[in-house]
């Protein structure tokens, strides 16, 4: 099994847990769609995003998976960090968008919700079902990122799958408690359009959500540095090779999740040999390998002292 292979197992049990968690609350959700509730509207609309979302992870994931060939001699791993910002925009269109749309709608134009048991019915079921996807979401999450702060460890992790699915489990937790606040407050106080303005509390939380993924996935798909430990590992380990004087510079770049390229430029003391700077190099390269798995592609500049 590959290294792309190992790191991918547990965001693809994320995402189908998610997955199969959203396809049920979209088709119950839909059901109650019809008693009028703006809200009720927004949060169906948003779980078929999520569903549709989710295959596109998947998608994704299969895409990077791909080995390396002519055309893409370092592989195809970057090609999950488009995937996901087309998650983004996804939840910005198809969610926050169509959420704003209906939410000012229905202020502009109050009516009363029917059958409001339903919704409230609806809604207890998906807070319940939602909150074993987060769950299982956050576990994932934390099993990469360590003890971390939650958003420090977003904004390090080279994996979008997992914090992708996290944040749109946490967006969808934040929507139904909106929603089911929104509807209570339409019913008890009479005053319709406060369910149109959940449904646009809705679609800005998702508009928040999509920003975040988008400016993400912006700087992974750039090109982003390895952890600094791995760097000062890399470091450590070339300056403790026999032959080298010194480290010029460490050049590292995610080419996915759990791939990294790493340019070294070394210098060597003038009397050394070739012979003896290329059994350093070819030493150093299955140190650093076995030290850093992620490490996938090594290239090292020997220069005189």
């Amino acid at each position: 099994m590959s290294s792309r292979e190992c790191g991918s197992g547990g965001a693809k049990h994320t995402i189908y847990a998610a997955l199969a968690t959203n396809l049920g609350i979209a088709a119950i959700k839909a059901a109650a769609a019809w008693t009028g509730s703006a809200a009720m509207f927004s949060e169906a609309v948003h779980s078929l995003v999520d569903t549709g979302n989710q295959w596109l992870m998947l998608h994704g994931l299969a895409r990077a998976a791909r080995p390396a060939d002519a055309r893409h001699p370092f592989g195809y791993g970057r090609e999950l960090y488009f995937w996901v910002f087309v998650v983004a925009l996804m939840v910005f269109a198809g969610g926050g968008a169509v959420s704003l749309g209906r939410g000012f709608a229905r202020m502009l134009d109050p009516a009363p919700i029917e059958a409001a048991w339903i919704n409230y019915l609806v809604l207890g079921v998906s807070l319940i079902l939602e909150f074993g996807s987060c769950r299982v979401a956050f576990r994932e999450f934390r099993n990469q990122t360590g003890t971390l702060g939650v958003l420090e460890a977003m904004r390090r992790s080279k994996d979008p799958t997992v914090f992708a699915v996290l944040l749109e489990d946490l967006a969808a937790l934040v929507g139904l408690a909106v929603a089911l606040a929104g509807i209570v407050a339409a019913q008890v106080l009479g005053a319709p359009w406060l369910d149109g303005a959940a449904s646009v509390v809705i679609g800005a939380v998702l508009i928040g959500v999509a920003g975040f993924l988008a400016v993400e996935c912006k700087s992974l798909l750039i090109g982003e540095a390895a952890a600094d430990t791995l760097v000062a590992g890399v470091r450590r380990l070339a300056l403790a090779a026999p032959n080298v004087d010194a480290v010029n510079a460490i050049l590292t770049q995610h080419l996915g999740p759990t791939e990294v390229l790493v340019a070294l430029s070394l210098d060597f003391a003038d009397s050394e040999t070739a012979g003896a700077v290329e059994r350093t190099v070819a030493g150093l390269e299955r140190v650093i390998k076995a030290a850093f798995p992620e490490v996938t592609h090594l290239f090292v500049e020997a220069r005189g002292g």
